[in-house]
């Protein structure tokens, strides 16, 4: 059995790249840029009216003129109007191009209108004012976002806005996620007094697809032989399997051994945590990862957020990705020698401060406790007692904190 530092440690040494994928904009939320984008043009690409109101000649303003002929109406996406005389202006719109012969802009609260002229109120008004100058923002061919960002909404508008119509990002390993157990039937199914039905496999997908990702859903019965031959196929198909059971010491657990029948070499089996100590980590000879989570729901989902996501982060190369910290909410106490995670509801004081209020359940096998929980706090092995104002790290899922 290995420490949950030793845990992480080997799979940071099974850390690839697999890769690039080109994919349209709209596709690519929950993605990793691949390349930096960059901007096509300046942004703004033209000095752009901030305030709906008039254009002026600021020079004419400074002499004493309070009253400006309206000479033309300008809305935005229009091309720019032009004044010839210094005492006329334009009724211009937010977003408009300015034109080249005015430079200031009043806005309408500021004026009286009236038979087509504008009549400018008791105001300061300063020369520019109103108006964002061309290329303020970015200029044309800087960097607007990096390469290994995460794809936002903002990042999508973003690329809209520059016309990168298409995203280099990186690719996602080929992953198969796969479910065992008898007593497992499908959601669409009526389960019998002794069965359930399966769950752990849709949290593993939905997990994934939070960060864009989507997989296939394999589920074997107990069955050695069955097993063993369904993982050969599998390895064969697919880049990176996710197991959910089988990995334990009872006497239908037959993933471990069938795994080393198939020549995947075991990297490590048990870490000293709660819950989640069955773990099974193992690479065949040509470089295919298989993560086997025990079977109870919270093992895996722990499992499944602790450790393979963090690893597919640094295999897509994200920036950004650090350890979060929060206080802890109330006393706890935990004597086993083990790494303790802890469901917690994250929330946020009135110092703004992030605080985890412990989410309580009967065992790992109660699914419904993380209902009311938005990540798991991870409590270090060499302490038996946990006081209310303590930090440590978080695991968010859900989104949150992300």
């Amino acid at each position: 059995m290995i420490t949950v530092k030793k845990a992480d440690e080997l799979l940071s040494k099974e850390i690839k790249d697999y890769g690039n994928v080109t994919l349209p904009f709209d596709k690519t939320s929950g993605r990793i840029l691949a390349a930096p984008m960059m901007a096509d043009r300046d942004i703004p690409p033209y000095h752009r009216v901030t305030m709906d109101g008039i254009a002026i000649r600021f020079e004419e303003f400074k002499k004493g003129t309070r009253l400006f002929k309206i000479v033309a109406t300008q809305a935005a996406g229009e091309e720019p109007k032009q004044v010839v005389n210094n005492t006329d202006c334009i009724e211009i719109m937010t977003g408009c191009a300015l034109p080249s012969t005015v430079d200031t802009v009043i806005r309408y609260e500021d004026l009286k209108i009236e038979n087509g002229y504008a009549q400018v109120g008791d105001t300061n008004v300063v020369l520019g004012q109103n108006i964002q100058r061309k290329g303020i923002d970015k200029s044309r061919g800087e960097i607007l976002v990096p390469e290994g960002t995460f794809i936002t909404p903002s990042v999508i508008a973003t690329a809209a806005s520059v016309g990168c119509t298409d995203l280099s990002v990186k690719r996602f390993p080929t992953v198969a996620i796969i479910s065992t157990g008898n007593e497992l039937v499908a959601p669409q199914q009526k389960p019998l007094p002794y069965q359930i039905r399966t769950s752990n496999a849709f949290a593993i997908q939905a997990t994934l697809q939070q960060y864009g990702m989507t997989a296939d859903l394999i589920h074997l019965r107990d069955d050695e032989q069955i097993i063993k031959s369904s993982l050969k196929d599998c390895l064969n198909q697919y880049e990176v399997l996710i197991i959910s059971g089988g990995v334990s010491a009872g006497k239908f657990d037959y993933v471990p051994d069938a795994l080393q029948k198939l020549n995947v070499v075991s990297l490590f089996h048990k870490i000293a945590q709660r819950p989640g100590k069955p773990f099974w980590f193992g690479k065949s000879a040509d470089g295919r990862l298989v993560f086997a989570f025990p079977g109870n729901p919270v093992s895996t989902f722990l499992c499944c957020v602790r450790y393979f996501i963090p690893w597919l982060r640094a295999c897509m190369g994200a920036i950004g990705a650090k350890i979060q910290m929060a206080i802890l909410d109330s006393d706890l106490s935990f004597a086993p020698h083990l790494q303790y995670f802890i469901p917690v509801k994250i929330e946020t004081n009135d110092e703004a401060q992030i605080i985890a209020k412990p989410v309580t359940g009967n065992s790992s096998g109660d699914y419904i406790q993380l209902l009311h929980a938005s990540a798991f706090m991870e409590l270090p092995m060499d302490q038996q007692e946990f006081k209310k104002g303590d930090r440590y790290p978080i695991w968010p899922f859900n989104n949150v904190l992300l």
